[in-house]
């Protein structure tokens, strides 16, 4: 059973269940520690400043971000190691916002062309602490990132520009394909990618401290060796996707959106009170609907509109009453974040305490 919902929940609302939460953080703090690596999870999953605090007080080295925007209110409530692991391009008022940053707190930046290392060394030049910079390698998604053997010219540029070359990251994306290898193979990827990309820095005498990967799929896949830090996200709640691939267990699973069943036009169908301004509107091919129902498993979420969710149940499965509330785990969790003001905080059917999410819509 996941998440028993209190009555009387104004919904639509996500709901967390504080013990799932700390026994998923407490889990891969241990793991990371265990095999020797860093851990230095992504933030973007929650955006919240009372899971961030439990994430360092596992033993997290940091935070990883998406945006200067996350630095900047992580920053504020007290996180003083943060990574923006993003190839960030600076204009004016970015520029601006960076060197604030980085006389405040231990400051990592990615990068991924000469171009982008250049302006990010001006923006810097002489801020109060050095910026490192992790030079991101293209292992496999095909997002951002150099290939490899390109490391080198990158980091060569970022050091010419007054920059702390730290190493090398990337983002394993493709441990999310559909087919059953795909975890496996996305994480071998990495290895051998990272550690080409290290090597190339190491041939122009830069000293490698850190190399960075791993994401929630391929995270139970490492193996010791060349990467000596790992950044996960999704992990602290889960969700349909993580569940549908194996990364985790119903039992895992420390979020749901609570919602309210609005109509029953047919034994077969009833319509909940979330739509895509709740649940996000992330498809996965694991996943057949948009989100996974524990209390309805053999139920499928068939349509989404901005407010509406449609259910569909196979033929003898009986539906819910008018007026029930209904969990639903959405696909990708990281989105349903960006959308909620709060979290409310649910142990044994009664809401003891609401989260802010700090970071809401932090998207610069």
């Amino acid at each position: 059973m996941v998440i028993p919902l209190p009555d009387g929940l104004a919904t639509p609302t996500l709901v967390v269940d504080p013990d799932v939460l700390d026994r998923n953080i407490s889990q891969m703090a241990e793991a990371s520690r265990s095999q020797g690596f860093a851990l230095r999870p992504h933030a973007k999953s929650h955006k919240c400043a009372q899971i961030a605090d439990r994430q360092l007080r596992a033993g997290a080295r940091g935070l990883s971000v998406a945006t200067i925007s996350e630095a900047e209110i992580f920053a504020r409530v007290g996180v003083d190691d943060l990574f923006i692991a993003y190839p960030v391009w600076l204009d004016a008022d970015k520029t601006q916002r960076l060197r604030r940053l980085a006389d405040d707190v231990v400051l990592r930046v990615g990068v991924e062309s000469a171009e982008g290392a250049q302006r990010l060394g001006k923006a810097v030049r002489g801020s109060a602490r050095p910026v490192e910079v992790l030079v991101e390698v293209d292992s496999g998604s095909h997002r951002t990132g150099v290939r490899p053997h390109a490391a080198g010219e990158v980091g060569k540029a970022a050091a010419d520009a007054g920059l702390d070359v730290a190493g090398v990251f990337t983002f394993p994306g493709h441990g999310y394909g559909h087919d059953a290898q795909a975890r496996e193979r996305a994480a071998r990827d990495e290895e051998r990618t990272l550690s080409e990309a290290a090597q190339a820095l190491r041939d122009l005498g830069i000293d490698v401290r850190v190399v960075s990967g791993g994401s929630t799929p391929t995270v139970g896949r490492w193996r010791p060796g060349e990467v000596n830090e790992l950044r996960p996200g999704v992990y602290v709640f889960n969700d349909a996707t993580q569940l549908t691939i194996g990364t985790c267990g119903v039992e895992d699973l420390a979020l749901v959106a609570a919602a309210t069943v609005i109509s029953v036009p047919a034994p077969d169908r009833f319509v909940l009170d979330v739509g895509s301004k709740v649940l996000g509107s992330d498809r996965s091919p694991w996943v057949t609907g948009h989100g996974y129902l524990p209390q309805f498993p053999q139920g499928t979420i068939t349509g989404l509109w901005e407010h509406h969710a449609v259910v569909r149940l196979p033929e003898g499965v009986r539906g819910p009453r008018l007026g029930s509330l209904v969990a639903v785990v959405p696909n990708h969790i990281c989105t349903p974040v960006n959308l909620a003001d709060e979290l409310l905080v649910v142990r044994d059917c009664e809401v003891i305490d609401r989260w802010q999410v700090t970071a809401r819509g932090a998207n610069t």
